[in-house]
């Protein structure tokens, strides 16, 4: 078992059993912590709180050379002591600041993970592994908003992890799929997610983690890929609650596409990258040969362009997320999920300027429904038509997905804890943003880096928000003594919490415009069961 060193106590018997097995031994307070594939020296941040953190620890090997578009890979094990004082490089993708902040230097070695911890010898305090969003093309872990000090503080071990993102992490290839002994390819990226639970589950201990108290959690991409771990069997066991934050895979923004699809993509792609006419032509050697930085260049071009999504290969995902939420075959654990108030702030760029072109939209869009969505969201002036844009994009997108995830856990029998996060940040000129609830969560809003000057009204919120966050990792209820009540959702109980200036229950919240989602998605799938038939 993993172990770690505190004071002049002998935590543990010292046992030495060969490479690869962590060995408790006697400690002394210098942040030296002993994993499963060597030692490494943490950080204190905080005397008073006993507050360590520990950066940029591998979880897998090296994802490069022949490595590129593989499995993950066992780390080798090291000798000596290893710095984990600062971040690792983020994953490679476009250089651009990510949802939580910052701009480390890009690597296509980068499956790195962090961890912050104030427990105390002999604790084993429940975990919280965040995985971060950016459309799974962006972002890392190391972003200043998920800084995991003040969630530590609050009695939880708090990890951040990376994973392969863009081509790197969802690129499926014909070739990959006949060289994979599972043939499959494209959900790279899962797989280092899978991988970094794994690490999680062999060495948290060492760090005061429960192992058999794990929550993952994360935002837009990254709740997808909460829900995504849900559906695949592969993360069976590796974790035992699960909270997504705006956004899921179950409607037509985030979902799962078929293997032969994503591989066309990828040969398309394959032969863009190498400069050949005839896919053919295309070798896997070649394709590992080829630069990173070429790869994303060619990630950016119109021929070579690919979805960065997890894929229904029939090893990590049997089906689509839907089909296996929907026939109770995701994990059973408790979830918390919800939005926020404006996410449609996300289409501003692509909402109608004119009555005309929003109703043809919708027409478009809705087909013989488009009438009922026109009645229901109305838009007769530009300014109004542009507001019932955004407002059902956000509900489709978000409110939509993450209420039908609340619903769906009901087929496993567990609970779901619906949220809508409705409080507008100080100056915000566009509402309560996609992303805008995560400084709240991890209890941040006054870190460096944040990007409003944040009151004490906000204090409060963000305060009750990682109260309850905590509060579900440790029991898998949200609720304490000291909260207001939060129950769960049902289907015959359309409740949620509402995160805004007093933290209110809202009943059937935006229960009709939901509804008409609803009414298109099953007129959808039954026209696709339709085609599949003939």
């Amino acid at each position: 078992m993993p172990h770690r060193r505190y004071g002049r106590l002998v935590v543990g018997l010292s046992l030495v059993v060969g490479v690869g097995v962590a060995t408790p031994q006697a400690a002394s307070e210098d942040g030296v912590v002993t994993l499963d594939t060597g030692t490494v020296r943490g950080v204190r941040l905080d005397d008073e709180a006993g507050l360590w953190t520990f950066k940029g620890m591998p979880f897998a090997s090296p994802p490069v050379g022949e490595r590129r578009w593989q499995p993950p890979a066992p780390v080798a094990a090291w000798t000596g002591e290893r710095a984990a004082e600062q971040f690792g490089p983020r994953c490679m993708q476009d250089s651009r600041p990510s949802l939580g902040g910052g701009i480390p230097p890009l690597s296509e070695d980068c499956l790195y993970l962090n961890v912050w911890t104030a427990a105390a010898p002999g604790e084993r305090l429940p975990v919280m592994v965040w995985i971060h969003g950016g459309a799974l093309t962006g972002g890392a872990g190391s972003g200043s908003s998920y800084d995991g000090s003040a969630m530590a503080r609050r009695g939880v071990v708090l990890v951040t992890i990376n994973y392969r993102l863009g081509p790197f992490g969802y690129l499926a290839h014909p070739l990959l799929t006949a060289e994979s002994p599972q043939s499959a390819s494209g959900n790279y990226g899962v797989l280092d997610q899978i991988a970094a639970l794994e690490w999680v589950r062999r060495n948290i201990e060492a760090f005061g983690g429960d192992a058999d108290r794990v929550t993952i959690f994360g935002e837009s991409a990254g709740s997808w890929s909460v829900q995504t771990l849900l559906a695949t069997p592969l993360a069976e066991g590796l974790f035992h609650r699960a909270i997504g934050e705006s956004g899921g895979v179950l409607g037509s923004y985030g979902a799962t596409p078929d293997l032969v699809t994503v591989e066309a993509e990828g040969e398309r792609f394959g032969a863009t990258l190498l400069r050949v006419d005839d896919p053919a032509e295309v070798t896997l050697a070649a394709m590992r040969a080829a630069l990173a930085v070429d790869v994303m260049t060619t990630a950016r071009t119109p021929e070579g362009r690919t979805r960065a999504r997890p894929v229904v290969d029939g090893w990590v995902l049997t089906d689509t997320a839907r089909a296996i939420f929907e026939g109770g075959r995701q994990h059973r654990v408790p979830v918390m999920v919800g939005w926020n108030a404006d996410e449609g702030s996300l289409a501003v760029g692509r909402a109608p300027t004119d009555v005309a072109a929003y109703q043809t939209w919708a027409r478009d869009t809705f087909g013989d429904k488009a009438n009922a969505f026109l009645e229901l969201y109305g838009g007769d002036t530009p300014s109004t038509a542009r507001e019932a844009f955004l407002k059902a994009y956000s509900d489709q997108n978000f409110g939509w997905e993450m209420r039908e995830w609340a619903r769906l856990m009901g087929n496993v029998n567990q609970p779901a804890f619906l949220y809508h996060f409705s409080r507008v940040p100080p100056a915000s000129t566009t509402g309560v943003y996609h992303g805008a609830e995560i400084r709240y969560v991890f209890d941040n809003l006054y870190a460096p880096g944040a990007q409003h000057e944040y009151t004490l009204l906000d204090g409060w919120v963000s305060g009750l928000m990682a109260s309850y966050w905590v509060a579900f990792a440790t029991t898998g209820n949200p609720n304490t003594a000291d909260t207001p009540p939060w129950l769960a959702y049902t289907s015959l109980r359309h409740e949620l919490l509402d995160f805004g200036d007093t933290g209110v229950h809202r009943f059937d919240f935006r229960k009709a415009e939901l509804d008409f989602f609803d009414h298109y998605y099953a007129e959808s799938a039954d026209a696709d069961q339709d085609e599949d038939d003939q």
